[in-house]
């Protein structure tokens, strides 16, 4: 599968979205059916992701169900910058001031996230909520903002875990299984973009699996809808049509009509739980920036079109220690052959910090074999 990036702007001018904490509300057994799953009594109409058009009261009866557990989240960054004036040579020489004066800047940003825990836990995107000195949630169930603290969050996978504190008991919004859905099916999005709350939209599936990369961050397994979602919606709920958390509204492409993307929600099932008990994911790494093998590259290196190739090497990570050089093609991980960069990040969930592979790389048109040790991925790293 080829990585398509694409000019993306986050949902967000922080980041944000929601889901269901495992340790306070039961995941949806997947031995189940959809109908059982549901935790509240639903209309006959929304026990089924039916095929054929839904209609305008089958979405207001969505809308109404799962509103009350979707958030306003507001965020304040505060970040030193220096006045423009002391930094110029001439005014710093005309007012005798040889310094330069940091001046505290104030940014704002707005995204959405969802409840998933009766006593306050919110998943949103970890752009919403990234650098923020203060967040404050509005929920309209209680007609109150809320003071909110950041419980975990995860770069790689742009997930975060917030949470507020309150005696109140709030509605939360059930998970779906975001593998059962198909191309074609309705999905309804509902959050704030350019601040307006609780904006309902609704559209398709169009695709599955999209990988794309946004700057530094690499999306993997999005899905693709033309529910139109804008600056705003990050965090925010993609639901089917019996009211249950598909996917979380992450980015939409300026430059086209109806592309959205969503992070699976059987993606952030998987780090939930580490989330909010470590505040983290760990994962390890071997700390190289890469560039995919094509097929003029591979005439160059009188090689096969597999692998990847390092393009830059992370002072002091693993693959400096180990010996490993820019221009090395990375071609297999302990004998199990690398075709691409998804190949390795695949490899790589399965190893564990500290634990020693064999990387067989091309160099100079000899096949290489090296021992590297693997070390901590930092929080910061798509790598």
């Amino acid at each position: 599968m080829i990585t398509i990036t694409i000019m993306m702007v986050l949902l967000a001018a922080a980041g944000g979205c929601g889901l269901v904490s495992p340790t306070r509300q039961q995941s949806p057994d997947p031995n189940l059916t959809e109908h059982s799953q549901t935790g509240t009594p639903t209309p006959s109409g929304l026990l089924t992701n039916s095929p054929v058009i839904i209609g305008t009261s089958t979405i207001a009866d969505i809308v109404e169900k799962v509103s009350p557990a979707v958030v306003n989240i507001e965020t304040t960054t505060t970040v030193n910058s220096e006045d423009v004036f002391f930094n110029n040579d001439f005014f710093r020489e005309f007012f005798g001031n040889d310094s330069r004066v940091p001046r505290p800047n104030v940014q704002t940003g707005v995204g959405t996230g969802f409840l998933i825990s009766s006593d306050g836990y919110i998943l949103t995107n970890q752009h919403v909520i990234d650098g923020a000195t203060q967040i404050v949630v509005r929920i309209d169930e209680s007609d109150q903002d809320y003071q909110a603290a950041v419980v975990g969050q995860d770069y790689e996978l742009d997930l975060a875990i917030i949470k507020v504190e309150s005696d109140k008991t709030f509605t939360t919004l059930n998970m779906g299984d975001s593998d059962r859905i198909r191309v074609g099916d309705w999905v309804v999005a509902i959050g704030n973009p350019y601040g307006l709350d609780h904006t309902v939209t609704v559209g398709v599936i169009s695709a599955k699996g999209r990988p794309i990369s946004i700057e530094d961050r690499v999306y993997r397994n999005l899905i693709q809808t033309d529910a139109a979602i804008n600056p705003g919606n990050s965090g925010g709920p993609l639901l089917n049509t019996i009211g249950e958390v598909v996917g979380i509204n992450t980015a939409v492409n300026y430059e086209a009509q109806g592309i959205g993307f969503a992070i699976s929600i059987n993606t952030a099932k998987e780090i939930i739980d580490e989330l909010i008990r470590t505040g983290q994911v760990v994962r390890p790494y071997i700390g190289v920036w890469l560039e995919p093998m094509n097929e003029t590259l591979a005439a160059r290196y009188n090689i096969e079109n597999s692998g990847v190739i390092i393009a830059s090497v992370i002072p002091g990570g693993p693959a400096e220690k180990a010996g490993l050089r820019v221009n090395d093609v990375i071609v297999s991980l302990n004998n199990t052959t690398v075709r691409d960069y998804e190949g390795l990040q695949d490899f790589l969930h399965t190893r564990e910090v500290g634990e020693t592979i064999t990387v067989k790389i091309i160099r100079s048109g000899n096949a290489v074999s090296i021992p590297v040790t693997l070390a901590e991925k930092p929080q910061n790293s798509s790598r």
